[in-house]
């Protein structure tokens, strides 16, 4: 499970997103660089602030089953489905298809995460909503693809990243879970209730 599970760790997924964006810019497709930069950050920085409340406050409303909602899962539907979206031919659909992607992404790396048992159903579903609501936002900004886009490229730069990176981990969660205990206003959340 580390293996398939380690594809959507930060240490492989930031690099990957940040090629992905370098080589769209690169090959031209600048509204679907803007489309990435936006669907992969609005992911990863929502998926930030819910962990950072969830670490500081969630406590106080245990019947959630929440503990950290599951940015593996997030970053999976949106890094891996998104760049699957953005690789279908031109046309119709597209939303729909990101959406499929996304979904597909966020089953296999969520199920990854409950097997570990790092995250329960709920950390999953929260993950896999806020991925998946990414990849579409991400494909319906892009628009359709350019004709003149090499797929291949693409499609080459992505496989380098991912295996030059497996394996890594950035440790993100340990980071959070310190910074949320530790920073005003989520400091609020440990005050005594009365």
């Amino acid at each position: 499970m580390n293996f398939v599970t380690d594809f959507a760790d930060q240490a492989v997924a930031l690099p990957l997103a940040a090629t992905i964006l370098v080589v769209l810019i690169a090959l031209g497709w600048r509204r679907g660089a803007v489309a990435w930069g936006l669907g992969v950050g609005g992911v990863l920085g929502t998926m930030l602030v819910l962990k950072l409340v969830t670490f500081a406050c969630i406590w106080r409303v245990p019947w959630t089953g929440l503990s950290s909602p599951s940015g593996h899962t997030a970053t999976a539907a949106v890094v891996y489905g998104g760049l699957l979206a953005l690789l279908l031919p031109r046309g119709g659909g597209n939303t729909l298809a990101a959406a499929l992607a996304g979904g597909i992404f966020a089953l296999v790396f969520g199920l990854t995460r409950l097997a570990l048992q790092v995250h329960t159903v709920p950390d999953v579903i929260v993950g896999a909503a806020v991925g998946v609501a990414g990849a579409v936002i991400l494909r319906r900004l892009a628009g359709d693809r350019p004709s003149r886009l090499s797929s291949p490229r693409l499609t080459l730069a992505a496989l380098v990243v991912m295996l030059l990176f497996h394996g890594h981990r950035l440790e993100a969660e340990t980071r959070i879970r310190d910074l949320a205990l530790n920073i005003w206003p989520l400091t609020l959340c440990r005050a005594p209730v009365r």
